[in-house]
């Protein structure tokens, strides 16, 4: 979806909580970072929110208020409803919401090895390093 509105990006931003399967610790949300690095060519840039302020991600009050009214009232039947409400979603100010189903078929509970691990070309910021970091493409 943004490679289209954004052709010319050589990075990506991802400000996300710190639990679930995204934590600032865990070893296969990086190692699939750097697989999709690989993939785009893109640097990603990650911030984590410390540990139980997700509350403060300015997402969960800016966007899923709005979706919520969208799909308020409506029985969430199947993905598709779902996704189609969500792609709908707009507000006042102009913000479209896209949305799309994905697919792909994931191995569960999936273990990083130390080799692995070591190969992800991870850096550290210079502030807060375990929750901020850089993982670069490797080609």
């Amino acid at each position: 979806m943004g490679s289209r509105t954004f052709p010319e990006a050589d990075r990506i931003y991802i400000n996300c909580d710190n639990g679930g399967s995204n934590g600032s610790r865990l070893h296969l949300w990086k190692y699939e970072l750097q697989q999709l690095a690989d993939y785009t060519g893109l640097e990603i840039h990650v911030s984590h929110f410390p540990p139980g302020t997700s509350k403060w991600n300015k997402i969960e009050h800016r966007l899923f208020c709005y979706i919520t009214k969208t799909w308020q009232g409506q029985p969430l039947v199947d993905i598709e409803t779902v996704v189609n409400l969500i792609s709908g979603t707009t507000t006042a100010k102009g913000l479209k919401v896209k949305c799309q189903v994905d697919t792909n078929k994931y191995e569960l509970k999936r273990k990083v090895t130390d080799e692995e691990f070591t190969k992800i070309q991870l850096f550290p910021c210079e502030i807060l390093g375990n929750w901020n970091y850089v993982i670069k493409p490797r080609r």
